[in-house]
């Protein structure tokens, strides 16, 4: 399926317009034992500067999680490290932000664990985790905010989707195919 979707699309790729903001924005994901083999979790994350896709990932992760909400937590994780670099990178690099970063997560337990001062025993185990997260948080590096499944661009990284469902995220990653502009709606409205 992949090498059919890379044949399908040679002239994919991604654009940045030149009068882009800077607001830094990332989506983290993960599915749950997702590798049938090993029973490992698969992180995903992607972020952008504007509109512009700057940096994606999808990784298997390296322990078995024992939850749903301990895949994600790591996820978040991941997420945070990579947004904290981006930020350090960009400031190195002279470029303001505009905005404080977000970072989206569609686990409502996640952002539960990220935003509760007291560690459960259920929490425990992803304690490392916690405190990466929680530290940038309460560091003012970056907002954590909830998205709705639907609206989850790292799925297309973590999970096989519907045709359908595959199509409506890309969209979303402002690719661009020079070979079809009047299809993709041309550089002017490169996103929706």
């Amino acid at each position: 399926k992949v090498l059919r979707y890379l044949k399908g699309t040679p002239g994919t790729g991604l654009f940045f317009p030149r009068s882009s903001n800077t607001h830094l924005t990332g989506f983290t994901d993960a599915d749950w034992g997702g590798c049938v083999e090993t029973r490992r979790s698969i992180t995903g994350y992607c972020f952008f500067i504007g509109n512009s896709l700057v940096c994606w990932r999808s990784k298997k992760q390296q322990t078995v999680s024992r939850s749903s909400s301990e895949a994600e937590y790591r996820a978040l994780a991941s997420g945070t490290c990579e947004l904290q670099w981006l930020t350090y990178l960009l400031r190195d690099l002279q470029i303001q932000l505009t905005h404080q970063p977000a970072l989206y997560c569609d686990s409502q337990s996640a952002l539960h664990i990220a935003s509760n001062h007291v560690f459960h025993e259920r929490t425990k185990h992803i304690d490392i985790d916690c405190h990466v997260v929680r530290e940038r948080l309460q560091a003012g590096l970056m907002k954590l905010l909830p998205v709705s499944g639907f609206n989850q661009l790292a799925d297309i990284f973590t999970k096989a989707l519907h045709p359908a469902n595959f199509h409506r995220l890309l969209s979303k990653l402002s690719l661009l195919d020079v070979y079809r502009p009047a299809l993709e709606g041309g550089c002017e409205d490169y996103k929706s």
